[in-house]
């Protein structure tokens, strides 16, 4: 998908040259919602384990642009809304009602009924925002997170929305 605006904010695809501001980003947002939640995952959430993580994916990485400056990315993986993160100073702009609107596209475009993400048990904040966009509180399941030393287990609230709206 190329690029597409809503409102003042742009969405595109992720470049190689965005790596280093979207890692910071992510590592920023991580800090802020989850650290407090997750303090055992602390060490192995870098700018380097994000950095990483991003140049894997980023054919699968969608970038929120607001008055030129990166405010936020999302990222796919299968029918999942595998990350989705709003710096600081953009939340409550337009920028994360942009961003679901792109990924939920991007899902129903690739033949998904229904996709689904995790949230951290916890992250109200988040949890507020998917259930405002529409996705409804499925349960709770582990979750096997990257690190370093293989994966963690770690349980998170489940989230699921249908994508097709003959359903």
């Amino acid at each position: 998908m190329g690029v597409s605006e809503a409102a003042g904010t742009v969405i595109r695809s992720a470049v190689e040259a965005d790596l280093d501001v979207l890692a910071h980003l992510w590592l920023d947002g991580w800090h802020d919602a989850h650290a407090a939640l997750l303090p055992e995952l602390r060490r192995w959430r870098t700018f380097e384990s994000f950095r990483g993580r991003l140049r894997q994916a980023l054919a699968d990485v969608r970038v929120a642009e607001r008055d030129g400056t990166v405010a936020g990315f999302t990222l796919l993986k299968g029918d999942e809304l595998d990350q989705f993160y709003v710096s600081a100073p953009a939340r409550g702009s337009d920028v994360a009602p942009a961003l679901m609107a792109d990924a939920l596209a991007r899902l129903g475009a690739a033949g998904f009924a229904t996709a689904w993400l995790a949230c951290a048990i916890g992250n109200v904040r988040a949890a507020r925002f998917y259930e405002k966009a529409g996705w409804r509180f499925a349960g709770v399941m582990t979750s096997r997170l990257p690190t370093p030393e293989g994966p963690f287990s770690l349980e998170v609230w489940r989230y699921e929305i249908d994508l097709d709206p003959a359903r």
